[in-house]
């Protein structure tokens, strides 16, 4: 479920305050009226909490990545027709018996927590007239990313315990089969018309290209065995580690070779040349669909596409204000050349852009205070993005943590292509990804115990993203753009297109 601003709550909030009795004689019957309402509130509070562990358990991913490790050695197929009638029969029913209960009476959270799980169930419902399970496999998300993010050791997959290592002898063994339903996915897609562009497919096969190695220790699976912990006992170390080997060579490897042949060999020539999901059958009410859920308005792509270039044009203008501060000479096309080629901005190594990333973190951290009462509780780190799938990830991202503190909030940082990486690019991103951005929502969203599960760690894109720009806002309060070719950054990073956090 996705989480709506807060600013619905105090509308709603008002709009309820607002309505008062118009007679004396409804005044009695205030108590008996306010006693129902906390009644109903709470029987719905016992359903969503009931949906939220039902959700869970049919979704085990999601209870990893939330640091509930019941279901850690379970994998559905995603990808099956079978567990797709399943997910819509799930919210079907769920929909159904929150509708029974009704609003009616409901105030405040309660009632904005309804409206938030009945109008995003209805959305889900919608979106299931849209075949993106045709394309289960792009250059930015995909299940044999994920794969490796999780069996690496360095990721949402705890590898702590014997059982730990054991859920993911079993979770890995499913991944054969998923790969098989994503390439039937695939070829229903393709006899459809609905397939990839070629720009996107052609940046997954050296992905693949980077996970197949021929002997089990050269893969990034095998580092749960080159981290075991020492105090496991002989006998688990070799049992594990020969089944862990196995698993490698037999299972995962073949697959990622099956896949890798199917999209390099038959789904890439008939991936499109086109890009937009308009040119696909039925695209342009997908693509509005979508906008709709991103923006949670009702207005239509071409108007959200003039707001756009409206955007775009007053923040040239800001632009120009800063050539002039600067003093530059020269069109602005000039100054962006200038900022991309000229060598004091650019990093002389990774190690080097990790330093002035985490300075910037004990820079900004020591202005925290000043500006905000209330911090998350949980841990934060800076990475940098994994190399096997740095040369198509965003420039930098941000993970959530685990409920349970176990997992910190995540800051990656792409180091690919280090030229391209820029110093004035740094501030605005951090601030954004980082702190007081992605990491400060999300963490403390989740930290929110009296809100039902599926408002804390649901999400919506208008708001996530929203708050980020915001925290960009922030850099001057918070002792950063002190130049001003840094504040151009933050400006051009209100009209960048990236992909943020998971």
């Amino acid at each position: 479920m996705k989480l709506r601003p807060l600013l619905l709550a105090i509308a709603v909030t008002a709009a309820i305050a607002g309505c008062k009795p118009s007679t004396e004689t409804a005044t009695p019957a205030a108590p008996a009226a306010t006693q129902n309402s906390q009644a109903k509130a709470d029987q719905l509070n016992k359903l969503y909490a009931d949906y939220w562990e039902a959700n869970l358990k049919l979704n085990p991913i999601a209870a990893t990545f939330q640091g509930d490790p019941r279901y850690n050695d379970q994998l559905p197929d995603y990808f099956s027709a079978q567990y797709r009638e399943q997910s819509k029969q799930f919210v079907t029913e769920w929909l159904g018996k929150v509708e029974a209960v009704g609003s009616e009476g409901l105030t405040g959270q309660d009632l904005l927590s309804y409206e938030i799980f009945v109008e995003d169930a209805k959305d889900s419902l919608e979106s299931f007239k849209y075949p993106d399970w045709q394309l289960p496999i792009n250059q930015m998300h995909s299940l044999p990313s994920l794969a490796v993010q999780l069996g690496s050791g360095t990721g949402a997959q705890p590898f702590k315990t014997v059982k730990d290592y054991d859920n993911w002898l079993a979770r890995a063994s499913k991944l054969p089969t998923l790969f098989d339903s994503g390439i039937t996915s695939m070829n229903e897609g393709v006899t459809a018309g609905v397939v990839q562009p070629r720009a996107l497919l052609i940046k997954v096969i050296p992905q693949l290209d980077a996970l197949v190695k021929a002997k089990p220790e050269d893969t990034l699976f095998w580092g749960p065995i080159t981290q075991m912990p020492k105090d496991f006992s002989d006998a688990d170390k070799k049992r594990l580690t020969d089944a862990y080997r196995a698993m490698i060579a037999d299972q995962l490897m073949p697959a990622y070779k099956k896949l890798r042949a199917y999209i390099n060999d038959e789904y890439l020539p008939k991936t499109r040349d086109t890009v937009g999901l308009d040119k696909l059958p039925g695209g342009a009410a997908w693509y509005a669909f979508n906008a709709k859920q991103s923006t949670t308005t009702d207005l239509t792509p071409d108007q959200i596409h003039k707001i756009g270039l409206d955007e775009v044009a007053r923040i040239h203008g800001e632009i120009h204000k800063v050539m002039e501060q600067v003093g530059f000479k020269g069109s602005m096309q000039d100054f962006f050349k200038f900022m991309q080629n000229d060598p004091r901005f650019s990093f002389k190594d990774e190690k080097a852009l990790l330093e002035y990333y985490r300075a910037l973190e004990a820079k900004i951290n020591q202005k925290i205070p000043e500006q905000f009462s209330l911090i998350p509780k949980s841990p934060f780190e800076i990475r940098p993005v994994e190399p096997f799938r740095a040369q198509s990830a965003a420039g930098g991202e941000y993970m959530t943590p685990s409920e349970d503190g176990t997992r910190p909030g995540i800051f990656y940082v792409n180091t690919y292509d280090l030229p391209t990486r820029k110093t004035w690019d740094a501030e605005d991103l951090y601030l954004h990804e980082a702190i007081p951005g992605h990491h400060f929502q999300l963490a403390l969203q989740q930290e929110l115990k009296n809100l039902p599960a599926f408002r804390r760690f649901g999400g919506e894109t208008a708001f996530a993203e929203g708050w980020g720009l915001y925290a960009e806002s922030l850099g001057k309060d918070l002792g950063v753009y002190t130049d001003p070719l840094h504040q151009h950054a933050a400006l051009l990073g209100h009209v960048r297109s990236e992909d943020h956090h998971r």
